[in-house]
């Protein structure tokens, strides 16, 4: 019984990374498709869509899938979404601060998922601008840890280009800068060789809520479920939670 339960137990975690990874493409495709429709359909001359597709192709999205995306996006193809930029606002428990964006083509749906994921696991819809003054939007850029690289050695690289300050995240460096030097960031790194994870705009907070392991999972559990939806794009909270409650919560 012990091999069969096993087994149903890995079969149900594939299935869930599975359906997961399938958001996961719905999402970085969505966002291709918009960068397009926004910018135009020339990577080089939009560095929105040019870092939406290095997103995608990170995440293994197939090429073809990317293609009809910027297509649809620039109108070359038919079929393309009318997606709208949505923010909403809540509290998780203990006070966290939450950010919710969505790229819908349905506000209401999007409005009611949102609403029913947060009250559901314990939080509370926040009316606009009641906790969005918590963060700032900045550019984020990670650049992946090479032998010999050091975080002065970035700092040097980025400086000028307008970045803020650097991070050692212990698998790569983060770059965090105003949003509007996010592409000059980004180009300054590559152009000195470094290689560039991702490069996004982010909100981040200004102030952090320190969570012990109860309120961790009350949190955590709020930010997945609202991470499941597929209007949901990114979910920002201001919550502190440290490398030993994270083990714990993750056990």
């Amino acid at each position: 019984m012990s091999g069969h339960s096993k087994w149903a137990t890995t079969k149900h975690k594939k299935a869930v990374i599975d359906a997961r990874r399938g958001k996961l493409f719905a999402k970085l495709i969505k966002t291709v498709e918009v960068a397009a429709k926004t910018g135009g359909g020339d990577p080089a001359g939009n560095p929105t869509l040019a870092d939406a597709i290095a997103k995608a192709k990170s995440q293994s999205v197939p090429n073809d899938n990317i293609d009809r995306a910027v297509k649809r996006g620039s109108g070359e193809l038919a079929g393309g979404a009318n997606y709208e930029e949505i923010t909403y606002e809540a509290y998780a428990p203990n006070g966290v601060a939450v950010l919710v964006e969505c790229l819908t083509d349905n506000r209401n749906r999007a409005a009611s998922d949102v609403r029913v994921a947060i009250t559901r696991n314990g939080g509370s819809v926040a009316d606009p601008g009641s906790v969005s003054y918590l963060f700032n939007r900045k550019g984020v850029v990670l650049v992946a840890k090479t032998p010999g690289l050091g975080e002065d050695d970035v700092l040097t690289a980025v400086l000028d280009a307008g970045a803020e300050e650097v991070d050692d995240l212990g698998d790569a460096f983060e770059v965090v800068s105003e949003a509007t030097d996010l592409n000059a960031v980004r180009l300054a790194a590559a152009g000195a060789g470094l290689t560039v994870s991702s490069a996004d705009l982010s909100w981040l907070p200004s102030v952090s809520v320190p969570l012990e392991e109860e309120t961790a999972r009350k949190v955590l559990k709020i930010v997945e479920a609202l991470e499941d939806l597929d209007d949901v794009q990114n979910v920002w909270f201001n919550a502190d939670i440290s490398d030993e409650i994270m083990e714990l919560v993750s056990a």
